[in-house]
């Protein structure tokens, strides 16, 4: 009878361990779901990160956490002449970082082990089975994100956000840059929801990037900045995320102003050098009178939502001095940034990648 109490004592001893065990391995992990719709199990506070595809390291920034990433894609090395990217102007040291693999996603399993990360998170991921893939090929935890955009897809970016700040513990962080993004829009609209339609000017964006630089005829018809200023773009009815107009339909349009996405001057020609020289952009009234105006690029390795609403402020200030006397744009700009990245850095992105021009009248 000693015996089997003393028998029965042990394994009650032992079960209680396995107990303990396991439920300190529970507290030390999180299930979330990521964008996908997949069950993912991570670590608590995970403090090496991998961030893998264009935008997922510019919102481990905007969560103020870009101290936990232990390694980058190849976008972040390079010396690029009209970098548009404010995360990456304000954390220098993301350079210095090992290599993960090359940028838009594709990854090196080998070199992401070797870095022994927590949790990767990766943007633009197509399936389910490519982000398990990943996972399986690494031993890492995958979590997926949806980037989206703060236009028509803002639910995606605040979602993807909020996963991302949930897994990093920066949940009250992701909060105050959704509130942030919430009432930067809106008073874009409030200063600018009552004007009346009868006055506004009409206007064009040209030379938007998408995929790389383009010239005058690339346009975006969901320009995020015009739809928060409630503005007149002649495009605004194409109905896609990204246009290449013909130049006769510009001429027919004949807006009174024009906005030049500075990306454009990586292109030869220009889109400000078309405006200069090609003959057919010389009989646009907003050519004619110097209402060219020019604007700092948003889509550099996915959309900088900070310079989306800093150009709306510049845009808006353009469009409708009177409802914008408070605001100098430039200051603005760095106000956004500084939120953003901790930074103001808007000087020297205008100045070492785009000659200074953004924010200003286009000389023609």
């Amino acid at each position: 009878m000693a015996a089997l109490l003393l028998s029965a004592g042990c394994t009650a001893e032992n079960k209680n361990a396995q107990a303990s065990t396991a439920k300190e391995i529970a507290d030390d992990k999180i299930s979330i779901t990521d964008s996908l719709g997949r069950e993912v199990t991570v670590p608590k506070d995970p403090q090496r990160v991998v961030c893998s595809g264009s935008g997922a390291l510019r919102y481990l920034t905007y969560l103020q956490a870009q101290d936990k990433t232990v390694g980058v894609d190849d976008i972040e090395y390079r010396e690029d002449a009209t970098d548009a990217r404010p995360y990456r102007i304000a954390n220098t040291q993301f350079k210095d970082l090992p290599l993960i693999g090359e940028f838009r996603g594709n990854d090196d399993p080998e070199k992401i082990i070797a870095l022994n990360p927590d949790v990767i998170f990766k943007t633009y991921v197509t399936s389910t089975a490519d982000a398990d893939k990943l996972s399986e090929k690494t031993g890492v935890p995958v979590v997926a994100l949806n980037y989206g955009d703060i236009g028509y897809h803002r639910q995606d970016a605040y979602e993807s956000l909020r996963i991302m700040g949930k897994v990093m513990v920066k949940e009250e962080r992701a909060e105050e840059v959704i509130a942030f993004f919430e009432d930067t829009i809106n008073d874009l609209n409030s200063r600018t929801k009552d004007v009346p339609d009868s006055t506004k000017k009409t206007c064009y964006i040209g030379g938007v990037s998408y995929r790389g630089p383009h010239g005058m005829q690339s346009t975006q018809p969901e320009y995020p900045p015009f739809i928060f200023l409630n503005a007149d773009n002649v495009a605004g009815d194409l109905g896609t995320e990204h246009a290449d107009v013909a130049k006769e339909k510009i001429i027919e349009w004949n807006p009174s102003i024009i906005f030049l996405d500075l990306a454009s001057l990586r292109t030869n020609p220009s889109g400000l050098d078309e405006l200069k020289n090609d003959p057919s952009y010389q009989i646009l009234d907003a050519v004619k009178s110097g209402e060219v105006y020019g604007v700092i690029p948003y889509n550099s390795y996915t959309a900088n939502h900070g310079n989306v609403l800093a150009d709306a402020y510049y845009i808006g200030k353009v469009l409708y001095p009177d409802n914008f006397k408070d605001i100098e744009p430039k200051a603005k700009a760095d106000e956004i940034f500084e939120f953003l990245v901790a930074k103001p850095v808007f000087d020297q992105m205008n100045t070492d990648a785009f000659k200074g021009l953004g924010f200003t009248k286009l000389e023609l």
